[in-house]
This record gives C-alpha cells, structure tokens and sequence, in this order.
C-alpha cells in the first residue's frame, strides 16, 4: 500500500510538471511590426511594450518585435494587422486611408512643444481622432506617442521666407505634406527618404525635413549640415492591435494591454526629447549648424499651415474632410 501511494504521489508531481511546462510552452505570441530601426524611438516604445505586457501577464503573452520594415512595408503590415496574420503593428498617418481623421495627427503648425501636444492629446485630441476608428479599420489605436517635430535639413541656411520659396525640398508623398510644402512655397519633391542622399549628390533637391533622431541616424547632415529648427510637423505614430483579437481576450487581459500601451507611450514621450537633446549635440560636433528661423518666417510658415488645414475642414474635399475637424482644433489650441 506504502508503494502504491508512493508511486501516486509520484506520478502526480509528473503529471503536475507537465502540465506546468504545457502552459509555459503555450505562451500566447504576439507579434509587433514596425518600420524605424532598432534603436529609434518606435522600437525601443515596442520593445517597452513588450517587456510591460509580458510582466503584467506573468508570461501568458509573449511580444517579438519586428521593427525595421522586416515584415514588410507600411501597407503590408497594416493589412496582414487587419486581416489579424500578426496582431499588432506601429504606424502612423497611412491608417488614414480608412479614416480621414488620423491624418490630422500630423497637422502642420497644431502644436508648440512636446508639452503641448502631450496635454491635448491626453486632454481630449486622442478619443477625436479615434472616434470611429474601429468600425472602419478594424484595427484598435491603444495609444499616441512622438517621433519628433520636423525640421529643415539644407546645403545653405535657411532664415528667411525668400529663402524657402522655391527650395527643392524632399516631402514624403502624402497629400497633407505635400499641400502644406506648397502652401509654404517650397517646390515639394515627393521621394521616399532612402532617396535624399543619392538625389541631394545629383542636385535633384537641396534638402527636406525630417525629426533631429532621422538626421542624425541617417547623417544627412554630412550633406545638408544645416538645420532650421522651424518644427512645423510633429509626427506622431501610435500603436495598433487587431481589434478581434482584442474583443476575445478576458477584461483582465485587455486591461493589461491598455496599461502597457499606456506606459510605454509614457516612456516614449520622454525618450523623444532626451534623443533631440543627444542629436543635436552629434549634429554640432560634426560640423553641423543648428539655427532658429525668424519670427516673420515662423508667421509665413503658420499662414501656410492654417490653409492646409482647409483640406479636413471643406466638405468639398471627400477624401480628406473630416467632420469634426473644427472641434480637434479648438481643442487643441485650448491646452497651449
């Protein structure tokens, strides 16, 4: 008898350890596409998720990043995110192809600083943007964080309003940069940015416009050395997760989401400005000059913005109207 219940003892301890390491192995794997490289800001707030979610499920989830366009480009994985083939990605206005209204997270001149765009998007700008956004995406946008405010990069300086009319000047091809580049009178050459360098050797353009971290992570300023800090676009990605996925998981578990998406946008906002800083300092120490534009430059390139803006507020504009683009910005000028 004295073996027998041994030999139960035993086995059930065998059979527990089993099933411990059954559960283990069945971790639930999450994976994250993204297009920046591994140590820019969008990684590093992916990786941050990763790390929060693993921790607040004890293990249940399991995040691999994929950053650097690994599992394709933007539109790919935006699509393999609907279609739920990986369950989340990290991008940023090209989700406006299903709703208008998240092109305006990059609305040129809308914000001053870091400070300001944080308390309207937490004041309000966030649940504008997204009110819709779900049925006509299929995708759920857990949270906004900052990639940095835009800024000229040229062969000369860059200080006066006659100084940019007429600039060749890289733009992505979006309608909303390449509208607010002409508004500003720049002549917009619309490349992607793997482009700038071979097309700045061949005098195809004299400069663009990126984030400090993009200038400095690519060194353009090697080529363009001169930087205008007019910080008229500040661009702002955010992180996405298919949204069946999200409705089937227990309240527990989307809470766990929502409060990692949360802190690592917490952690993103912070490491934005802290890469300007250490940017900056990289540009200057290889020969780079930073500068302020004039105020009447400032004011030309404000005008500018306030036009463009006109491209979500008419009605006549079906591809981009949006119909409560009035009241995102009114509130986000109330937090400046």
């Amino acid at each position: 008898m004295k073996r027998i219940i041994a030999f139960s003892v035993a086995l059930g301890l065998m059979l527990g350890a089993t099933a411990f390491v059954g559960e283990a192995q069945a971790a639930k794997v999450i994976k994250i596409a993204g297009m920046k490289a591994d140590k820019e800001p969008e990684t590093l707030g992916m990786k941050k998720f990763g790390e929060l979610l693993e921790k607040k499920s004890n293990g249940f989830y399991k995040v691999k990043v994929y950053p650097n366009s690994s599992l394709g480009k933007e539109d790919k994985y935006i699509a393999d995110n609907r279609r739920g083939t990986i369950e989340m990605c990290a991008t940023g206005t090209q989700v406006s192809a299903f709703h208008p209204a998240m092109a305006m997270m990059e609305t040129p001149m809308m914000y001053d600083s870091y400070a300001h765009a944080r308390r309207a998007i937490d004041g309000g700008v966030f649940d504008l943007l997204t009110d819709g956004f779900v049925e006509k995406s299929g995708l759920r946008c857990l949270n906004m964080f900052p990639l940095g405010f835009r800024h000229f990069y040229t062969k000369k300086p860059v200080a006066s309003i006659d100084d940019i009319k007429g600039l060749k000047l890289r733009v992505p091809n979006i309608t909303l940069y390449t509208t607010f580049a002409k508004e500003c009178g720049i002549n917009g050459q619309a490349m992607p940015f793997a482009e700038v360098m071979s097309s700045v050797d061949q005098g195809v353009i004299d400069g663009g416009d990126s984030p400090l971290a993009d200038i400095t992570s690519t060194k353009v300023y090697e080529k363009c050395p001169q930087i205008t800090l007019t910080g008229h676009i500040l661009v702002i990605h955010s992180l996405f997760i298919n949204e069946k996925l999200y409705q089937s998981m227990p309240a527990e578990h989307k809470k766990w989401v929502q409060e990692a998406a949360a802190e690592s946008a917490d952690y993103v906002w912070k490491l934005v400005e802290e890469v300007d800083k250490k940017s900056a300092e990289e540009i200057k120490a290889n020969g780079g000059t930073i500068s302020e534009p004039s105020q009447a430059m400032k004011d030309h390139m404000t005008a500018a913005a306030k036009r463009t803006w006109d491209m979500f507020l008419n009605p006549e504009r079906k591809v981009s109207y949006v119909p409560n683009a009035q009241e995102i910005f009114d509130k986000a000028a109330s937090f400046k």
